[in-house]
């Protein structure tokens, strides 16, 4: 029996959740794979696995052999990487998700400069606003502008952003324009529908008091370059980070609203499987994206805007001059 062989197998099932789908992604059939995971048990003379007619499961034993063969699969990989001196030329292809608006506006200038420095890397881009499962989708990174939740995934950040309150030019000369948060209750608030509360929005006061307004309005989606676009013709208020609407903001397309209150930090993390040692592909590539995003100043402090809050109260707070 060839144990790697046998161990590959089992780790895939174990992240695809069947032995269907995880023949599929090694190129083999169903039985093969079902009969190295059962050669695997025998010579291991222990149960890894508990199969049922829905769905597999890891026994206690199964998931001690699962982190150890993780593991082992992973130096295995390095030190092939290292014989080969793959560290030192990043090749293969990255399976890479990202939300639609991010890809759309940023993601194909950063791309381009990296495929031209990594000849051998190739990249296979899926556009999504939901949250996409790693390891069964099998990706090989997510760009994800949110707080991580997951334990189970590494995440570093590359970049920030900040979420805005804005409408246009048109919307707020027949609504008039909101001064407070308060003001918001009567005007039409589009939605992201994605957002962990659509409807609360939460502002940050100068005093440091915070404020959260239920909105209500008549467009909810799961996309912002829709609500981008509505509020752009003037249907309403939105919120949206300012990678998207910072140009509109700059071009006086958007108005930015509530200026007194400071917005909410969204971080941009590069999140990947918890494993010890990252391909070189990967790691070059995130190293790659955090050199150019996190350069990205003017997605959080726009060119036209009033001094943030925090600034002006740090401001106020200078010592007095000496006589």
């Amino acid at each position: 029996m060839d144990r790697i062989g046998a161990m590959q197998v089992f780790v895939k099932v174990v992240e695809a959740g069947s032995f269907a789908r995880a023949a599929e992604r090694l190129d083999i059939s169903t039985s093969v794979a079902s009969r190295q995971v059962a050669d695997l048990e025998a010579h291991l003379q222990a149960r890894l696995l508990n199969r049922t007619t829905r769905r597999l499961s890891l026994t206690e034993s199964g998931q001690a052999f699962y982190e150890r063969a993780l593991q082992l699969l992973a130096d295995l990989q390095e030190a092939e990487q290292a014989a080969a001196q793959n560290v030192a030329a990043p090749r293969g292809t990255i399976k890479l998700n990202a939300a639609l608006a991010f890809g759309i506006l940023h993601l194909a200038p950063v791309i381009d400069d990296y495929l031209a420095r990594y000849p051998e890397v190739s990249i296979d881009v899926t556009l999504a606003d939901r949250v996409v499962d790693l390891v069964e989708e099998g990706y090989d990174l997510a760009l994800r502008i949110s707080e991580l939740r997951s334990p189970n995934l590494i995440a570093r950040k590359i970049g920030i952003t900040h979420t805005v309150v804005c409408a246009a030019p048109a919307y707020l000369k027949r609504h008039g324009t909101p001064r407070r948060p308060a003001d918001l209750e009567g005007h039409n608030c589009l939605q992201y529908a994605y957002a962990a509360a659509a409807a609360d929005w939460r502002f940050v006061h100068a005093d440091g008091k915070e404020e959260v307004v239920r909105v209500k309005g008549n467009l909810r989606a799961n996309n912002g370059n829709l609500l981008r676009e509505a509020a752009l013709r003037g249907l309403g208020i939105i919120r949206e980070p300012t990678f998207q609407v910072g140009e509109d903001l700059r071009a006086g397309r958007l108005v930015r609203l509530l200026t007194d209150c400071e917005e909410p930090e969204l971080p941009i993390y590069a999140v990947y499987m918890s494993r010890k040692h990252l391909s070189a592909k990967v790691r070059s590539f995130v190293d790659f994206l955090t050199g150019h995003f996190g350069e990205r100043r003017d997605w959080v402090q726009l060119s036209h805007s009033p001094e943030p809050p925090a600034a002006r109260r740090a401001a106020g707070k200078k010592k007095p001059r000496q006589p």
